[in-house]
């Protein structure tokens, strides 16, 4: 891949989906975009890259995002965030709901080990769940629907036990059961865009994203999570990720990496 057509990925990246591009993963853009480019009918990625700025084709434009978007996820990722989820806020914010479904947002979902372990801690603990998956990449969330893993991704931060109790095993798959199934849905959504209606969530989960995108771009996506976010809800974000300098909307929970709430300013601001 050339440095020039490097750094137009590096603009089409920032512009479309926020994400930084550094210039040390020049060599892994293109081992990621190699199995697109063929699939197109391209011999190179350069070739690829050409005829996506010669004439701009947003269906290719964003397979071109997605392979470039960083897929890595597992089961109860951070295990103390799920036990946190499950074993406080749950049982009080149900409490505060009268029973009504708690709803939870999966931001950046990736191939939905998230949202699923999520509906597993909730259904284990008895409290009833809405939990939507969301991600940019189209073929990330098709296998999310699919609820389909491997033995190497079951095992992959689920026990045994929980294995066994919530996904069935059908030749080398292992699938999510109905029940579970039902507590979850998955969509496409970019953080970047504006909500497009006034449905809001008691929990959003965006972990693993943010440190990964533009900083001017990170500051947008979480002033959209906190106009999503109820306004005694709570926002997770990975353990070793700060929204200080990015927005002032969320302030950080003592004792609970990860955890945030709304700040009075942003509680003052949506009154």
């Amino acid at each position: 891949m050339s440095p020039e057509a490097f750094d137009r990925l590096q603009s089409l990246m920032a512009s479309r989906a926020g994400f930084r591009l550094t210039r040390d993963r020049m060599k892994l853009a293109e081992h990621r975009l190699g199995p697109l480019a063929r699939r197109e009918g391209y011999e190179t990625v350069d070739a690829l890259l050409a005829s996506l700025w010669a004439k701009p084709v947003a269906a290719l434009g964003w397979a071109v995002i997605e392979a470039l978007l960083n897929p890595e996820t597992w089961f109860r990722r951070d295990r103390a965030t799920f036990d946190t989820f499950a074993g406080e806020l749950l049982p009080a914010l149900s409490a505060a709901r009268s029973g009504a479904p708690v709803k939870v947002w999966s931001a950046g979902c990736s191939t939905g080990q998230e949202a699923w372990s999520l509906a597993i801690g909730a259904l284990d603990a008895g409290f009833p769940v809405e939990i939507i998956g969301t991600d940019l990449s189209q073929r990330a969330l098709e296998k999310a629907r699919s609820g389909a893993y491997t033995g190497f991704e079951i095992q992959r931060g689920l026990k045994a036990g929980v294995m066994l109790a919530w996904f069935d095993q059908h030749e080398d798959s292992w699938i999510a059961r109905p029940e579970l199934r039902a507590a979850v849905h998955f969509a496409r959504a970019n953080l970047l865009d504006p909500p497009a209606d006034d449905h809001r969530f008691d929990v959003i989960f965006c972990r693993h994203v943010l440190g990964d995108m533009e900083p001017a771009r990170r500051g947008q996506a979480l002033d959209n999570l906190e106009r999503r976010l109820v306004d005694d809800g709570c926002l997770f974000l990975a353990p070793d990720e700060r929204p200080d300098g990015d927005s002032l909307a969320f302030r950080p929970v003592a004792g609970r990496p990860g955890l945030y709430v709304k700040t009075p300013a942003a509680l003052k601001r949506a009154a």
